[in-house]
C-alpha cells in the first residue's frame, strides 16, 4: 500500500497570489528535511496544454523534459526543487474532460450517464494519484489553479474533498492561501475576507488545515488569533507570508514561520533534523549583495507581460547571482526598432538576448537588433526564434542574399536559410510539426560553447517547429558563422556562433527551462560573466 501523503493548495480572495511559489517553497523545505516531494499544478481552463495560448493569456508555456507544454509554475517547481517534471505534473480541464469523453466514445462506462460526479472528478482523483504511486514519493503537493468560488474550480475542490474524506486526515491536508489587504485610510489590515474565503471553502465542505496569509504588513497576534478563531484552525496553523525583494527568499520566510514543522506534524511525519539550505542560502547572500550591476536587453513581443519570459528573467537572476552582479532586465519590444531607432533602443545595455517565439510580428525588428550587436560587438544570445533571426540577419548583411527568410515567415523566398524539415511539411495540426522536449546535441570541442559547457554531449528542450536549413550550412561556416553543436541523430544545427565576436551565440534549444538556483544554465551565467568583464 502507498504511504504517499498529499498536500492541497487552494487560494482564495484573488488570484495571482502566488500559490505555486508557496507549493515550490514548502516542497523546498521539506526535500530539505530529506523527504522526495514532488509537485503537480491542476488548471481549471479547458484548452488541452497552454501551448496554443496567446503568452499574453497566461504567460510563457514551460516544456518539461519529456515534451509536455505545461503551465508557468512546473517552472518554480523545477527552479526551487531542482528535479525534472513531466506531463504527469500538470493536469487541465481540457485532458481531464478529453480522457473521460474518449473512455465514453470506447464504452468504458458500459452505457451509464457520465457525469461531473462521479466520472470527471474520479478522473482527477486519478490524476492526484497517479504521481504517488508511479513514483513512491514521500509528499505530494497539488496546486489547484484559480480562485476558490469560481465555477471552473468547483470540480477539482469537489476531488479534494472527497479525496480528503478517502485519504484520512493524517494522510491528506489543504492549504489555503488568501491575502489580508491594508487599507491605508484606516491604517488597518482587514481579515474579513479571508474569513468569507474560508466560508466558501467549508460550503464546499472542506475545512482548511493551514492558512497562509499573504500580506504587506506584519500580523500581530491579535489578528492571527481571530482568524484562527472564525477560520477554525489553530493558531499555530496561521502562517504569515509577508511582500519580500525576491520570490528566493520565501523558503526562508516559510522556514521561520514553520509552515513545513506545522504540515509534518499534521500529517503525521517525524521532524527530522533541520532542513539543509546553505546553498540556497549562499545563493541568497550572493544575489542580494552585488559587487557590479549591468543591463541585458531583452528583445520580444510579449514584453508587456513579464511573465511571457519568465524562465529566461529567471535563469538571469541565477546568473547574476553566480557572478556577483545585479542583472537588470530592459524589455525592448521588437515592433518598435527599426534601423534608424535601434542605436538609441540599444544605448542603455551591454548585452543582448532575443527571445523565442512564433509568427511574423516584430521579426524585422528582431533581426535589426541582431544586426546592430554583430556590427557593434555587443555580448549576443539568440534563443530559438532568436538564433533563427541571427541565422536570417547574416545571410541578407554578411552572405548578401538579401531576400533571405524563414519560411515561416515568406513562402515565397528563394533562400530560405530557416525551413521545415521535409517530413514535417505535410502536417496540418500546429502541435504535430513541434519537436517538443529533450533532444541531445554533440558539441564540437574548440568552439565558445564548448568552453561554456566544458562537455562534448548535451540534452536541452526544446520547441520549435522550423529549423536551420543545412544547404546553406558551408556557406555561414566559410564565411564566418559556425555550427557549433548538431544533433547526433538528425545532423540538425543545434548551435550557432561567431568565433570572431566578443560573444555571439545563437541556440535552436531553450536553455532558460533547465535553469535552477542550484544549477543555474552555462550559457546564462557565462554571458552574464562575460559582460561583467566591463
Amino acid at each position: 500500500m502507498s504511504t504517499t501523503k498529499y498536500v492541497f493548495v487552494t487560494g482564495g480572495v484573488t488570484s495571482s497570489l502566488g500559490k505555486g511559489i508557496i507549493s515550490a517553497s514548502l516542497a523546498k523545505l521539506l526535500q530539505a528535511r530529506g523527504y522526495s516531494v514532488t509537485i503537480q499544478k491542476l488548471d481549471p481552463y479547458i484548452n488541452v496544454d497552454p501551448g496554443t495560448l496567446n503568452p499574453y493569456e497566461h504567460g510563457e508555456c514551460y516544456v518539461t523534459e519529456d515534451g509536455a507544454e505545461t503551465d508557468l509554475d512546473l517552472g518554480h517547481y523545477e527552479r526551487f526543487i531542482n528535479l525534472p517534471t513531466t506531463q504527469a505534473n500538470n493536469v487541465t480541464t481540457g485532458r481531464i474532460y478529453q480522457t473521460v469523453i474518449n473512455k465514453e466514445r470506447r464504452g468504458d462506462y458500459l452505457g451509464k450517464t457520465v457525469q461531473v460526479i462521479p466520472h470527471i472528478t474520479d478522473e482527477i482523483k486519478r490524476n492526484i494519484k497517479l504521481l504517488g504511486k508511479k513514483h513512491n514519493y514521500d509528499v505530494v503537493i497539488t496546486e489547484i489553479g484559480g480562485t476558490v468560488g469560481d465555477i471552473e474550480s468547483l470540480p477539482y475542490i469537489e476531488s479534494v474533498r472527497q479525496l480528503k474524506w478517502e485519504l484520512g486526515s493524517q494522510n491528506s491536508l489543504v492549504i489555503h492561501l488568501t491575502l489580508v489587504p491594508y487599507l491605508s485610510a484606516s491604517g488597518e489590515l482587514k481579515t474579513k475576507p479571508t474569513q468569507h474565503s474560508v466560508k466558501v471553502m467549508l460550503e464546499n465542505g472542506i475545512q482548511p488545515d493551514v492558512l497562509v496569509l499573504r500580506t504587506e504588513h506584519p500580523l500581530n497576534t491579535d489578528i492571527r488569533k481571530k482568524v484562527a478563531l472564525f477560520c477554525n484552525v489553530n493558531i499555530e496553523s496561521v502562517i504569515q507570508s509577508i511582500d519580500v525583494s525576491t520570490i528566493y527568499e520565501v523558503p526562508l520566510l516559510m522556514k521561520e514561520e514553520k509552515l513545513d514543522v506545522t504540515v509534518l506534524k499534521k500529517l503525521n511525519l517525524p521532524v527530522n533534523e533541520e532542513p539543509k539550505l546553505e546553498k540556497w542560502k549562499q545563493f541568497i547572500e550572493k544575489l542580494k549583495s552585488p559587487k557590479k550591476e549591468i543591463t541585458v536587453g531583452l528583445v520580444g513581443k510579449y514584453i508587456e507581460l513579464p511573465d511571457s519570459y519568465k524562465s529566461i528573467i529567471e535563469s538571469l537572476v541565477h546568473a547574476g547571482s553566480v557572478n556577483q552582479c545585479k542583472v537588470n532586465v530592459e524589455s525592448i519590444h521588437s515592433e518598435k526598432i527599426t534601423e534608424a531607432n535601434v542605436a538609441q533602443k540599444l544605448k542603455n545595455v551591454q548585452g543582448v538576448i532575443v527571445a523565442p517565439g512564433f509568427g511574423l510580428r516584430g521579426i524585422e525588428g528582431k533581426i535589426t537588433a541582431v544586426s546592430y550587436v554583430r556590427e557593434n560587438n555587443i555580448p549576443f544570445l539568440g534563443i530559438c526564434l532568436g538564433m533563427q533571426c541571427a541565422v536570417v540577419e547574416f545571410a541578407r548583411n554578411v552572405l548578401g542574399l538579401s531576400d533571405a527568410d524563414s519560411t515561416e515567415m515568406s513562402r515565397t523566398t528563394t533562400n530560405p536559410v530557416i525551413d521545415l524539415m521535409e517530413e514535417q511539411k505535410g502536417v496540418t495540426e500546429k502541435g504535430g510539426t513541434m519537436r517538443l522536449g529533450a533532444y541531445p546535441c554533440d558539441i564540437k570541442k574548440g568552439t565558445k560553447v564548448f568552453e561554456v559547457y566544458n562537455k562534448e554531449h548535451i540534452q536541452e528542450r526544446h520547441r520549435h517547429r522550423y529549423e536551420f536549413n543545412n544547404t546553406y550550412l558551408e556557406e555561414f561556416d566559410k564565411a564566418g558563422m559556425k555550427p557549433a553543436g548538431l544533433n547526433p541523430d538528425t545532423g540538425l544545427v543545434e548551435i550557432m556562433e561567431m568565433p570572431e565576436h566578443r560573444w555571439f551565440i545563437g541556440v535552436q534549444f531553450h536553455p532558460e527551462y533547465k535553469s535552477t538556483v542550484v544549477n543555474p544554465h552555462p550559457l546564462f551565467v557565462n554571458f552574464v560573466k562575460e559582460i561583467c568583464k566591463d
